[in-house]
């Protein structure tokens, strides 16, 4: 099933249908998708990849990187506090920048995996910061609700799981738009808010590369190059208590779906 790219010539590519069903103020008329938006939905997270090595120099037009961006801003977040800033990265030098701290934090990562594992690791490929035409620094601003938030009162991380949603929604839209993402996360925080001027109290969550890509792989590349191998759903599903066994009914409904999933991926 192939997944275009978001299209505009029937006006806005947000836009409704022109005869919705009618509904009570404030509801959305139709909570139900057609069968071919929900396949569309499920192939698109089936065939997301962290791309690394693919980048073209392509630009990105900004319509559609505006989408990205709108489709991140309607992320759901704790207390609706809407946590996150995006930094768009298109300048060499600001991107030179980055991938020396990239590269300084790489080169420390290695040393902390055992020896046998290390020339493995110092053959992958974990970046496409100068490849990519477009960067972008999500961020978390833990003051933007004030002191006290709903849902924030005793776990205080909530906010940056939010911010982190911002990011799945935009990963998805852009696959769905044909887009490469790529999140790198080797680097010291201090030098990367030095380099973008982030202020103190805020965080950088994600710094995700983004353009068109030659290919996605059908398996991540991790996993292709025999890092890891992707766990059993099974063996992650617990009945009431963590560690209880997976309800035996679920079972073969959760190996269908994998099975599902991996054929997604390869078309």
């Amino acid at each position: 099933m192939k997944i275009e790219p978001i299209g505009t010539t029937a006006g806005h590519p947000f836009a409704a249908p022109a005869t919705p069903a009618p509904a009570a103020p404030g509801h959305q008329p139709d909570p139900d998708f057609t069968a071919e938006a929900r396949e569309a939905l499920y192939h698109t997270i089936f065939s997301r990849r962290d791309v690394r090595g693919q980048f073209l120099p392509d630009p990105v037009p900004d319509e559609v990187l505006s989408r990205l961006l709108t489709a991140a801003h309607f992320a759901p977040s704790v207390g609706f506090m809407q946590p996150w800033s995006f930094i768009v990265v298109k300048d060499p030098a600001t991107k030179a920048a980055v991938h020396g701290a990239f590269d300084e934090a790489n080169r420390e990562a290695a040393e902390m995996f055992e020896q046998h594992r290390q020339g493995l690791y110092r053959s992958l490929k974990l970046e496409g910061i100068q490849e990519a035409p477009i960067n972008l620094c999500i961020t978390c601003d833990r003051d933007r609700a004030g002191p006290v938030v709903i849902g924030r009162t005793h776990l205080k991380v909530m906010d940056i799981y939010s911010a982190v949603c911002a990011v799945q929604n935009l990963w998805l839209a852009a696959r769905a738009e044909g887009l490469g993402v790529g999140w790198v996360s080797i680097f010291h925080q201090a030098r990367l808010k030095e380099i973008l001027d982030i202020p103190e109290r805020v965080i950088p969550i994600a710094y995700l590369c983004i353009g068109r890509v030659s290919h996605f792989y059908a398996k991540p590349e991790l996993e292709s190059a025999g890092w890891r191998s992707r766990l059993p759903l099974e063996t992650l599903v617990h009945a009431e208590r963590f560690g209880a066994p997976v309800p035996e009914a679920l079972v073969p409904h959760l190996q269908a779906d994998q099975a599902r999933a991996a054929r997604e991926r390869k078309l």
